[in-house]
């Protein structure tokens, strides 16, 4: 299965797609089959936010989809709450663990890497780690945020692709500033024994949208939809569709793994 990732360029207000991508990383889908997906989204948005392009395209694979993802984040101070049942590690399957994902709390040198509106609310935050059983990983910054009663993650990737973090130590470093952190958003079900997300899929908001073309500000780049709405409008959106399963179509069970 072959998940694909935007590529875009900002510039004169104007949004359109700019190259095809052809570096792919293996990653898992939530039945533990693997895929190939492209791990970046080039952005170019003048100088001096380029100053700030230190992060790279969100991937969450979906079953081979793509989720849906935003230029602006889900989160403001007011609406940031961490949830402390959501630490630890999960699996799908106890007896044998094909996919695993880990919640830490994110540590305090990411900082400088992660927006400056996510900076000073760190300690809030999570480390997402993704891991086959191959040993291929994700690794994410992940923002709580409550609405309505109601837990959802706001993440991004705040490392690039090779796992490199200081500029000095990369081989492409002029390529850094051409990356952009965009965001995605998952629905957490209320935290037991068991934990239920579900993902965003971009073909389910496809239909929303066609049947609701106004429900939320966005732009469509090379036939897929991409949320342009501020964080005011996004929280507005989020929480009215929270139910919809065009919204958030696919549904991932995980167990807590104990030692």
């Amino acid at each position: 299965m072959i998940g694909e990732c935007v590529a875009v360029r900002l510039g004169g207000g104007k949004i359109k797609m700019v190259t095809d991508l052809t570096m792919f990383v293996t990653g898992l889908v939530p039945d533990g089959h693997s895929a190939e997906v492209p791990p970046e989204a080039f952005v170019t948005v003048g100088d001096k936010a380029m100053k700030k392009l230190v992060s790279y395209c969100l991937i969450v694979l979906t079953a081979g989809c793509v989720p849906v993802i935003s230029l602006h984040p889900l989160f403001t101070k007011d609406t940031i709450v961490f949830e402390e049942k959501l630490l630890g590690t999960w699996v799908e399957d106890s007896e044998k663990p094909q996919v695993t994902w880990e919640f830490a709390r994110l540590e305090e040198s990411a900082a400088v890497r992660l927006p400056a509106e996510m900076r000073d609310q760190i300690q809030k935050c999570y480390r997402v780690n993704v891991i086959d059983d191959k040993g291929q990983k994700g690794s994410f910054a992940a923002c709580p945020v409550k609405l309505q009663d109601r837990l959802f993650l706001d993440v991004l990737p705040d490392k690039f692709p090779g796992g490199e973090q200081d500029p000095e130590k990369m081989k492409l470093a002029y390529n850094a500033f051409f990356f952009m952190p965009v965001h995605s958003f998952v629905r957490v079900n209320p935290i037991g024994d068991r934990l239920k997300i579900r993902l965003t899929d971009d073909d389910g908001f496809k239909k929303l949208l066609e049947a609701e073309p106004k429900a939320v500000r966005y732009d469509m780049i090379d036939e897929r939809p991409v949320l342009t709405a501020s964080t005011a409008e996004l929280q507005t959106f989020v929480a009215k569709y929270a139910a919809d399963e065009r919204l958030f179509p696919n549904e991932l069970t995980l167990i807590r793994k104990t030692k």
